[in-house]
């Protein structure tokens, strides 16, 4: 009597979808690659780890806390981030769980760096304004005037692969850039611009806020009301980083004041963002739904780096995917 097959080893991934590149290089490899929906639930989540008993998850969307690890323990051996920001996945519980998460640091740092200059030039051109008066049949030739772009004081929040990429893109537009990151080893930049001794004194200067740091514990509501106010007067702020890290309530308020003129966000506390969130209708905002990394280069890079570093620590080894980043759990070292 022929035995049935045992089923393929499953890779779960926490979206609706994953690139063709990624679910290839899954399946040579040997697993299957079932999909929840789009920022699934808490409860879908268990639902999908009940069926399918995953080695690994590919996170997108959702959240994965210490219930979701230990409905899929004993079998869940890595988590890998589809992109750089691990917010979404609870690191400590993984750690204790001896979990391995892995993230593929610069993956989209191309694509999101293009997005946060988009945003940028928009609003240094006051288009979304512009547009909205030639749609209302005005024509505004003479009674307005945009800024140039030289010579505008660029603050930069992060001085990684995605804010060292926005500071090129800057300079060479003539943009004075400065830029604020405790985590590079001391002296200047690596790349255009002054750096900044802390905080307040970017600030000062920073006729542009650009936002490309980390969310955790120390960057969680890190522009707030008074941040905010030290900003020059008719600042723009500029937000492709996480959601949580700006004070929503108090950007809100400085739009209604007019201290900020403007505000490009691709990221929210709240994603979905609520369909009544003033965010998404208010005459000063630019919204985007986090689509910055959602190019062609950017969705292959981060999918294939997370299918690739899961197949490396499933196997174990180290990921040699260059910017992969493991984080301690199951195999304790970082690339």
């Amino acid at each position: 009597m022929t035995q049935p097959h045992a089923a393929k080893p499953a890779v779960l991934v926490t979206a609706a979808k994953l690139a063709p590149e990624a679910v290839s290089i899954l399946t040579a490899a040997g697993y299957a690659v079932p999909c929840t929906s789009g920022y699934p639930s808490e409860a879908e989540l268990l639902a999908a780890i009940a069926e399918h008993r995953p080695v690994a998850l590919l996170h997108r969307q959702g959240v994965i806390n210490g219930t979701v690890m230990d409905a899929a323990a004993p079998a869940l051996r890595v988590i890998a981030r589809h992109g750089a920001g691990v917010d979404g996945i609870d690191l400590p519980a993984a750690e204790a769980r001896g979990l391995t998460v892995t993230r593929a640091a610069g993956a989209n740092a191309r694509s999101v760096a293009e997005h946060a200059m988009a945003l940028m030039l928009s609003l240094l051109k006051d288009l979304p304004a512009v547009t909205a008066g030639m749609r209302e049949g005005l024509w505004e030739k003479t009674s307005r005037m945009t800024r140039d772009v030289a010579g505008v004081s660029l603050g930069i929040v992060g001085y990684g692969a995605i804010g060292s990429r926005v500071a090129r893109l800057a300079d060479a537009f003539g943009m004075r850039v400065a830029a604020f990151d405790p985590l590079l080893p001391a002296g200047p930049l690596p790349g255009p611009g002054d750096r900044m001794a802390d905080l307040p004194a970017l600030l000062a200067r920073a006729e542009v806020l650009s936002l490309h740091c980390p969310l955790e514990a120390a960057t969680r509501g890190m522009i707030g009301a008074a941040e905010l106010a030290a900003l020059p007067r008719g600042a723009i702020l500029v937000h492709t980083a996480r959601g949580g890290i700006v004070d929503e309530a108090a950007l809100l308020a400085a739009l209604d004041s007019g201290h900020i003129a403007w505000a490009g966000l691709d990221v929210f506390a709240k994603e979905p963002l609520d369909a009544a969130s003033p965010l998404r209708t208010h005459p000063r905002v630019l919204p985007t739904p986090h689509l910055a990394a959602n190019t062609p280069l950017g969705a292959v890079g981060m999918s294939t780096g997370a299918a690739e570093s899961i197949v490396a620590v499933l196997a174990g080894r180290l990921p040699a995917l260059p910017g992969t980043v493991v984080i301690p759990g199951g195999l304790r070292a970082a690339a």
